[in-house]
């Protein structure tokens, strides 16, 4: 296996196209995304855009453990706390900007990309990994599908657009999501929006010959889709997805979340007595996550119901620069990641107990509209 942090590829088609293929290649690391493979996957798709003979993108992850598990948290550690090259100034410094500038710009062109992006969902997908998969026009999930957005258990907040997805999901779902980072499987990201086609594991290489076989016309946009969809609807079966976990449990969810704000909907979920594993898991790392992303989750979500997904981008980079500064992430990634000793000293002891203040403080820009580093996002053609 080469070291690149990126594998490129282009498989042929049989009417003369390629398919441009995109592999993150650290396994070790569960395939986090680093700055340099966001900086590398993004001119990719820049060049593929354009490049006429591309008919269809393809994204998946090295190794068999995971597609994506998240964004490179430990060099953004580093760049806060260490001497060395990767430290700017201390918690001031320019590395979270021009991270997260990078990756929510990569996630934004992959939502507004010309061309099909099938994005193979296998194994883990987390974070900055449901970043890269949200936008796609066809995201694949497997046996092995695990999803989540864990935040909170670093002190930080689901990003990567989910501001703006999260809020879509049906009422209050979403918040629960994103306040207990809880995990799911591959039959509760297609109930939920975060997945389109249930493909087995076993089917992927006969699903990208399939794609290499398939008919994309005259190769418009709509016939690179429409192309792509058959080769999908051949290959789907979902007889052997899992059990749902969250449909079944939607009132009981709504119910619980469905407060007036975040204490309130906190206390009731950690109140809740139901007897259920799934349910119960997600109390615990509730109750152990950081009182402050608690407080941001529900407050992104509010602010992201009705804007565009441009619009949250921008406001998420504002948010997660300013977590860096005064928030909780340090402290989150070094008691569970660095020192692993799973006990992060918070900057709050409860939910209730967070002033208003510190949450203005956080949401202050950072920018003018004028000089915000993702100023130029815009509409772009698709939305998925």
């Amino acid at each position: 296996m080469t070291d690149l942090a990126v594998i490129f590829d282009e498989l042929p088609t049989r009417d003369g196209g390629r398919i441009g293929v995109a592999t993150l290649n650290s396994p070790k690391s569960l395939n986090a995304l680093t700055l340099d493979m966001a900086r590398q996957l993004d001119a990719k798709l820049e060049a593929w855009a354009v490049d006429r003979s591309i008919v269809a993108v393809w994204l998946e992850g090295a190794g068999e453990k995971a597609f994506c598990a998240g964004g490179d948290v430990v060099a953004l550690y580093r760049s806060m706390t260490e001497e060395g090259d990767n430290r700017g100034a201390g918690r001031d410094s320019l590395y979270a900007e021009t991270y997260f500038t990078t990756e929510y710009r990569l996630d934004y062109r992959i939502h507004t990309y010309p061309k099909p992006v099938l994005v193979w969902g296998d194994g883990i997908v987390m974070g900055g990994g449901l970043g890269l998969m949200a936008g796609a026009s066809r995201r694949l999930v497997t046996q092995t599908t695990l999803i989540a957005m864990p935040e909170i258990t670093i002190g930080l907040y689901p990003d990567i657009g989910a501001s703006w997805f999260l809020s879509r999901m049906p009422p209050g779902v979403g918040a629960y999501l994103g306040i207990t980072g809880a995990q799911l499987n591959a039959r509760d990201a297609l109930d939920l929006g975060l997945a389109d086609h249930f493909i087995p594991r076993e089917r992927r290489d006969s699903l990208l010959e399939a794609l290499g076989e398939a008919d994309y016309g005259s190769r418009t946009p709509r016939e690179l889709q429409a192309g792509v969809q058959r080769v999908l609807d051949e290959l789907e079966d979902r007889s052997q997805a899992p059990a749902a976990q969250v449909w079944p449990l939607l009132d009981h969810i709504q119910a619980l979340s469905g407060q007036v704000d975040a204490p309130a909907a906190v206390r009731r979920i950690l109140q809740d007595d139901r007897d259920h594993a799934w349910l119960a898991t997600n109390r615990k790392r509730l109750e152990a996550g950081s009182p402050l992303s608690a407080h941001l989750v529900w407050r992104m979500l509010e602010r992201h119901r009705h804007t565009s997904l441009a619009d949250a981008f921008r406001d998420e980079l504002n948010l997660s620069v300013q977590c860096c500064r005064q928030g909780d992430i340090a402290e989150g990634v070094r008691a569970l990641l660095i020192d692993k000793d799973k006990s992060p000293k918070w900057l709050h002891e409860s939910v209730a107990s967070v002033p208003e203040a510190d949450l203005q403080a956080l949401l202050a820009p950072l920018w003018s509209e004028e000089e915000h580093p993702l100023r130029d996002l815009g509409s772009g053609k698709r939305i998925h």
